[in-house]
């Protein structure tokens, strides 16, 4: 039995619970019989690579918590290959004008150089993609759902336009529904991923906080947009507590050009 087909029937049985997953291999449970192998994973609706394949990246396997045993994806994988030209935009779902305005210009200007990396929710994500859809870049959309599934539905175009010119990856194999747990999870893949995370709006207290906690401590740079002093602005916060301000695309190519090592602070 190959290690690589039982990794794979395993997230198909426990639907990419990777703490499942894990509990089963460190307790040695029972393998399942041949028949029930070929069985499983004639259920595979995408194709996937395991963090035993050699294309799987080793920066995904060093630096990402809990590196994910599975992804299934659809487009082109090799846009994960490295991260040092990925760039990770994230934000709030219930975005402002504003919020909205800095993102389509920030990744317009860069898009041409990096791949933007988000996942696929609604405002600041959607923004991301959409304008380097726009401007004939590459796209990578993290899913918190089955890889299969398009969340929200709102996003179903895009969903099958980053299908078909960039990356849909996700964990979770064929139609696994969307829940509130997967979304953490996924922000850490969202991270994993990328060189930089920016951030171009959001607010205290949000999901946000999780993936800037991943960033930090997997020693990658936070790069934020600043606010109003009225609003409850993640953003200023940590600004205040170090994460470079970026205020144009320019800020942000000058960020990338800095060689620092380690997180720049501290939550």
């Amino acid at each position: 039995m190959k290690a690589r087909n039982l990794l794979i029937y395993l997230s198909m049985l426990y639907k990419g619970d990777f703490n499942q997953i894990y509990d089963h291999l460190v307790n040695k449970e029972e393998p399942p019989t041949d028949e029930e192998m070929q069985e499983m994973l004639k259920k595979v609706t995408s194709p996937c690579i395991t963090i035993l394949d050699e294309d799987y990246p080793d920066y995904l396997k060093q630096k990402t918590p809990h590196p994910p045993f599975v992804l299934y994806y659809y487009g082109d994988i090799s846009l994960i290959k490295d991260e040092n030209q990925n760039l990770a935009f994230i934000g709030s779902r219930k975005c402002s004008e504003y919020g909205q305005n800095i993102t389509q210009e920030i990744v317009g200007e860069v898009c041409n150089k990096f791949t933007i990396v988000s996942g696929l929710a609604k405002g600041i994500d959607t923004c991301a993609h959409a304008a380097c859809i726009n401007k004939l870049g590459k796209t990578i959309a993290v899913l918190g759902s089955g890889i299969d599934v398009c969340y929200p539905e709102s996003n179903h175009d895009l969903y099958e336009e980053i299908k078909r010119t960039g990356l849909l990856i996700s964990e979770y194999p064929c139609d696994v529904t969307p829940c509130a747990k997967y979304f953490p999870m996924r922000n850490r893949i969202i991270v994993g991923l990328s060189r930089v995370v920016i951030i171009t709006e959001a607010k205290k207290h949000s999901g946000t906080q999780i993936s800037t906690a991943y960033a930090l401590s997997t020693g990658k740079d936070v790069c934020c947009v600043p606010y109003p002093i009225q609003e409850n602005s993640l953003c200023n916060h940590l600004i205040k507590q170090g994460a470079y301000m970026i205020e144009s695309a320019k800020d942000l190519l000058e960020v990338l050009e800095c060689d620092k090592e380690g997180p720049i602070f501290e939550l």
